[in-house]
């Protein structure tokens, strides 16, 4: 089965996993991959320029109505809630969830709603339970699920709390997770 969006939720220590991450992660990749990092309502755009100097892959920050792309990574702007339709991104400046706008679960949730089996959902490092209860609805929906080895996290109770929601993820160190999405079957390689 081809997947079609990878999505990542992180806190506590993003940065660092996330660059790890990202590295790992060719530069021809099939599928579009959607970031949400908890930061402060007043981050400023640095992230996203940060992770590209990691990577050939092309980093944004999203914006609303923007197209998915394969090998595009999008990050979620501060402040804003980033959901995922079929085939595009909007943004939400509804109530925070579990105090975090962006949240990891409404991100999920409406991956896992748009995109059903054909999502990957990965929890990184974090200090709350965050995405938690998005990754299960990844996984109901039949979808794949990656949780950071909770012991090579810099926080783990957002990865614990994952495992406790999903115990069927596979639990991989960061570099693990990255050669997985790789090897995954995308829609691009299926086309071609």
């Amino acid at each position: 089965m081809a997947y079609e969006i990878v999505v990542v939720g992180t806190s506590w220590g993003g940065l660092t996993a996330l660059r790890e991450l990202i590295t790992g992660l060719p530069g021809a990749l099939g599928v579009p991959v959607v970031v949400v990092q908890h930061r402060h309502r007043q981050s400023n755009h640095v992230m996203a320029t940060l992770l590209q100097d990691e990577t050939p892959l092309c980093v944004c920050e999203a914006e609303d109505k923007a197209p998915l792309e394969a090998g595009n990574v999008y990050v979620a702007p501060a402040d804003y809630h980033l959901l995922v339709e079929r085939g595009f991104l909007s943004l939400s400046t509804d109530e925070p969830v579990r105090f975090s706008r962006p949240s990891i679960d409404v991100t999920f949730r409406s991956a896992a709603d748009a995109y059903g089996a054909h999502t990957v959902g990965v929890i990184l490092t974090g200090a709350n339970a965050d995405g938690a209860e998005g990754l299960r609805r990844i996984v109901d929906r039949g979808g794949l699920a990656f949780v950071q080895l909770p012991a090579t996290a810099e926080s783990p109770a957002m990865p614990a709390a994952a495992l406790d929601a999903v115990p069927q993820a596979r639990v991989l160190t960061i570099e693990e997770i990255a050669r997985a999405i790789a090897e995954l079957p995308s829609p691009v390689e299926r086309a071609s």
